[in-house]
């Protein structure tokens, strides 16, 4: 399983190498935000890449979260979002 920090965001669907995950908000805290606990849905072999895809929505209150619009992008097509709080 992998924990993330998330704050204000609303979480639709997690896949796994293309599979559904199971995933769970932990308790809330004031400032520090939610852990979001996401559960493989097959085990890893040690060194096994995974890749983890995140359906999910922002809002006003979601710190940390910044947009570029594409045109401040390099190839000017697609907006982009990262995160202060790694």
């Amino acid at each position: 399983s992998q924990v993330l920090d998330t704050k204000d965001v609303q979480v639709f669907k997690v896949t796994v190498n293309g599979q559904d995950a199971q995933f769970a908000f932990g308790e809330k805290h004031s400032f520090k935000g939610t852990p979001l606990e996401i559960t493989f849905p097959n085990e890893l072999r040690r060194g096994q890449e995974a890749i983890v895809e995140i359906s999910f929505e922002t809002s006003p209150q979601s710190s940390a979260l910044q947009w570029f619009t594409p045109e401040q992008t390099s190839g000017k097509k697609h907006p982009f979002l990262f995160s202060q709080c790694q």
